[in-house]
C-alpha cells in the first residue's frame, strides 16, 4: 500500500514540485475513476464497489454482487430464481469467467477453456444485422450441456511461435494461437465458418463508460482519416434491443453491445443459457433436438429483479488508482506513451455526463485510456469475423485502466482480446494497421524507454 499512501500524497503537494525536473504528475493523475477511484491492490482490486457510492447503492451493490456470483443450476429446482441452466451452455454464473471480477486467459494447450469462448458465424448477417449464426451452433459454442444434452464441442489452442527483433538487435518471440474447433456434438461447422476466441475483460468502471457522452466519443472518430495522422476510428453501430433502433457500440471486444442492460442479458444467455425479458427464447439451433425439448426454468429464467442487480453491479463496480503516479520512469514512459502515439486511440481523460439515478457515475473526470471506437489492428490481429459495422481486423479500443493489476488479482498478465499477448510489450508488438507506426516506434526505443513504457502501463 505504499505506492497508495504516495499517491495521496501527491495529491497534496503537487502545487509545490519544481517543474524544471522533468515531466510531473498532473492533478489528480492517480483518481482513475474520478470520485469513483479506490484505493485497493491484491486480489480485491477489481471487486470494491464506488467509493463515492451511498449507503443504499452499497446495499444494492452487495445483492448484485451475490447473483453475480451464486451459481444457477437445472431446471427443476428448489432453487427459487436461480434454475433454468442451460441447455447448453459455458459457465455456471458470471464469476466462473470473471473470477474476482476480473480477466479470463486462454487454456494450456490442449486444455479445455474456462474463462475464454469462440464467436461462431458465417457469412451474412441476421435479421438486425448483427453475424450470421451457424446453422448447428448458432452464435458461440457452449462446450458443456446439462444432463441428457450434449455440449456442443471442446476447443482447444496451441501456439505458434513468432520471432522478432528489437531496432537494437534484441530479440524477443510472440506467440500467435492456433484455434482448433473440434469435434462437434451436433454435425460438421458450416464448411464457411468464422471463429473468434475471446477471453473475459475485467469489469472494473463499466458505468463510467456507459456514461460518457455519445458526442464526446463521436467527435473523435475520423473515419476516412481526414487529418492525415493515419488514425481513423469510428463507431460500431449496433442493434439496441431496449430502444429496438441502431445504438453507439460500447461494450464487447468489437462493441457489439449498446449498454450494460444490453451486454449482461446478451451473455445470461449466450454464457449460461439464461432466458431473460429482453432474450426470451432458448438458444437451441434446429438441428439440437434435445436442447430444444428441455425443460426450462421459467419465462423468463432470470428475473427483471435479478437482471437489474446485475447491472447495478456491473455498473457500479469501482476503478483501482493509480500507482507509482511520481516515480521518474513511470512518468518518462508516460511521455513515450504520448510521443509514439498510443493516447490518439487510448484517450486518456474525458467527464461522464449526468447519469440518472446514478449521482456516483455524474460529472466525473476519468482516465480509461480509451476512445470506444473501432480501429483496425491489421491482419495479425484480424479474427475474420464481422460484427456489424466492424469488420475482422477491426477492434474496440479496450480500456487500460486496471490492466497493470491483473497479476494481481488473476495471476496472469495475458493481453489482447485472445490472451495471446505475455505483457504489455508483446500487446504493442501485435499491434499493425493504424496502431502499425507506433508499434514501429516502439520498437525503435532502446531498452530503457521501452521498460519505462511498460511501466507507465503497469502503473494504470
Amino acid at each position: 500500500m505504499t505506492a497508495l499512501r504516495g499517491a495521496w500524497l501527491f495529491l497534496g503537494i503537487a502545487a509545490c514540485v519544481d517543474e524544471t525536473a522533468g515531466p510531473q504528475p498532473e492533478e489528480g493523475e492517480a483518481l482513475s475513476g474520478g470520485g469513483t477511484t479506490v484505493f485497493e491492490t491484491g486480489d480485491r482490486a477489481f471487486s470494491l464497489s464506488a467509493r463515492n457510492l451511498s449507503d443504499e447503492g452499497r446495499s444494492a451493490f452487495s445483492v448484485g454482487n451475490a447473483f453475480f456470483n451464486d451459481p444457477w443450476v437445472t431446471a427443476p429446482s428448489s432453487t427459487e430464481g436461480r434454475d433454468g441452466l442451460g441447455p447448453t451452455f459455458n459457465a455456471k454464473s458470471c464469476s466462473a469467467c470473471h473470477f474476482h471480477d476480473g480477466r479470463g486467459r486462454p487454456p494450456e494447450a490442449g486444455h479445455d477453456m474456462v474463462s475464454m469462448l469462440v464467436r461462431l458465424s458465417v457469412p451474412g448477417v441476421d435479421a438486425v444485422g448483427g453475424p450470421a449464426p451457424d446453422p448447428a451452433y448458432g452464435g458461440q459454442i457452449q462446450p458443456q450441456g446439462i444432463e441428457g444434452v450434449p455440449g456442443e464441442a471442446s476447443p482447444t489452442l496451441t501456439w505458434e511461435d513468432v520471432p522478432g527483433v528489437y531496432a537494437d538487435g534484441s530479440p524477443y518471440t510472440l506467440r500467435r494461437p492456433v484455434l482448433d474447433l473440434g469435434e462437434g456434438a451436433y454435425g460438421p461447422f458450416d464448411q464457411l465458418i468464422r471463429a473468434s476466441a475471446r477471453v473475459a475483460p475485467h469489469m472494473v468502471g463499466l458505468g463510467l463508460l456507459e456514461a460518457i457522452p455519445e458526442d464526446a466519443l463521436v467527435a473523435l472518430a475520423d473515419p476516412l482519416d481526414a487529418n492525415g495522422d493515419g488514425i481513423s476510428g469510428r463507431p460500431n453501430t449496433v442493434w439496441d434491443p431496449v430502444s429496438a433502433a441502431p445504438a453507439f457500440g460500447r461494450f464487447g471486444w468489437k462493441g457489439g453491445q449498446a449498454g450494460l442492460l444490453q451486454q449482461n442479458t446478451g451473455a445470461f444467455l449466450g454464457d449460461m443459457g439464461i432466458t431473460s425479458t429482453l432474450h426470451p427464447a432458448q438458444d437451441c439451433p434446429s438441428t439440437q433436438e434435445a436442447c430444444a425439448a428441455a425443460i426450462e426454468g421459467g419465462t423468463p429464467e432470470v428475473s427483471d429483479h435479478i437482471v437489474d442487480r446485475v447491472t447495478f453491479y456491473t455498473r457500479t463496480l469501482a476503478v483501482p488508482a493509480r500507482r507509482d503516479v511520481d516515480d521518474p520512469d513511470v512518468l518518462a514512459g508516460r511521455e513515450l506513451f504520448r510521443q509514439i502515439g498510443c493516447a490518439a486511440c487510448h484517450v486518456e481523460r474525458f467527464t461522464t455526463g449526468d447519469v440518472d439515478g446514478h449521482p456516483e457515475l455524474s460529472r466525473q473526470d476519468i482516465r480509461p485510456f480509451t476512445d470506444l471506437l473501432l480501429h483496425d489492428l491489421g491482419p495479425e490481429l484480424s479474427d475474420e469475423r464481422p460484427d456489424f459495422d466492424a469488420d475482422g481486423a477491426e477492434w474496440r479500443t479496450p480500456p487500460l485502466w486496471g490492466l497493470g493489476l491483473v497479476p494481481d488479482v488473476n495471476d496472469h498478465d495475458l493481453l489482447l482480446h485472445d490472451g495471446r499477448a505475455r505483457g504489455f510489450a508483446e500487446a504493442i508488438l501485435w499491434h499493425g494497421g493504424e496502431a502499425e507506426a507506433g508499434r514501429d516506434a516502439f520498437r525503435a526505443l532502446d531498452a530503457k524507454k521501452r521498460d519505462q513504457l511498460v511501466m507507465f502501463l503497469e502503473s494504470l
